[in-house]
Formats: structure tokens, C-alpha cells, sequence
């Protein structure tokens, strides 16, 4: 069988971050996921999907210390079935996302900083990452007031290297 779930949603509460007995960060949030479409008598509807995601790891505590109440976010992770007895012995039961990967999708311009210093932020910040095919930042996609997308690329610093073909050790 195949369990896979990609969701785009706000987060309606903070971070709630512990512990777990083996020492593992457990994050819990809730994600907002709404759809506009037209009705049949060509009214706008809206519909919106709540759900709680669960985080673990180092996953858990960057959501922690990035994400707030109303963040964008894209998770992907498996639906997973929570049952439980409440305190009058009713049995209750919801859907939760268990995440295998977060991406925050909120632009670093639109915090108080303005977007130079993001860029010098975002340099030393990859400077500072082991070298990997995952250090990429985001490409941010955002919608125009007409309905179109428009796609910006940040630009990135990357130092040009210079070697001498006596240099070179093979």
C-alpha cells in the first residue's frame, strides 16, 4: 500500500515542542489548508481542511524556533488514524500527519529584516552547511493580484575557483 500526503497550509497555533522519554524532539502543530472554487450559481466557496502534524527530530526543533502562528508551510509525510478514550469513555479518533519533511515557505522579507540582510544571512548560512545537493534555498513562488504566478530565484554568492592545470592532483 501507499501512504503519502503533500499539504500547503498556515499553521493556527505555535510550535508545541517536548521531549520524548528517548531523549527525540516531538513538535506538534496545526495545519489550515484551504481550496477556493466556484459554486454552481457562480459564487466563490471556500473549504477549508484542518489537521495536526507531528514532527520529529531535528525537524521538530526547527519548527520550534522558525515557525509561528500563521507560517506557510509544505509538509510531507503518511496520514496516520490517533484513537483514544476521552474522560466519559467515549471512544474519539482523528487524522494526523506524521511529517518526513517540512519545508518553510514564508519569505525571510516578509520578518521585520529587510532583504539585504537576508542575503548575508542566507550566505553565511550556507557557508556554514556542509557542502550537499540539498543546500539550495527555496525557489519562492507567489501569487499576483491578476491570479498569475510569478517565480524569483535569490541569488546566491557562490565564490569562483581558480586551479592551475599544475594543481591539479590526477
Amino acid at each position: 500500500m501507499y501512504n503519502k500526503v503533500i499539504m500547503v497550509g498556515n499553521l493556527t497555533r505555535d510550535v508545541e515542542l517536548r521531549y520524548l522519554p528517548s531523549g527525540s524532539a516531538l513538535a506538534t502543530l496545526g495545519l489550515a489548508s484551504n481550496r477556493r472554487y466556484k459554486k454552481q450559481d457562480g459564487t466563490q466557496g471556500e473549504e477549508v481542511c484542518f489537521v495536526d502534524v507531528k514532527l520529529f527530530g531535528r525537524a521538530a526543533e526547527v519548527a520550534n524556533q522558525y515557525l509561528r502562528k500563521g507560517s506557510k508551510v509544505l509538509i510531507e509525510g503518511r496520514l496516520t488514524l490517533e484513537s483514544w478514550v476521552d474522560q466519559n469513555g467515549a471512544k474519539k479518533s482523528k487524522h494526523t500527519i506524521t511529517a518526513e519533511s517540512m519545508q518553510m515557505l514564508d519569505s525571510k522579507s516578509s520578518n521585520i529584516q529587510d532583504e539585504s540582510n537576508y542575503q548575508n544571512d542566507e550566505s553565511s548560512y550556507l557557508q556554514s552547511q556542509p557542502h550537499s545537493q540539498n543546500n539550495h534555498p527555496p525557489k519562492q513562488t507567489m501569487q499576483s493580484a491578476q491570479g498569475g504566478v510569478n517565480t524569483q530565484k535569490y541569488e546566491q554568492n557562490i565564490p569562483e575557483i581558480n586551479i592551475d592545470e599544475d594543481e591539479i592532483p590526477f
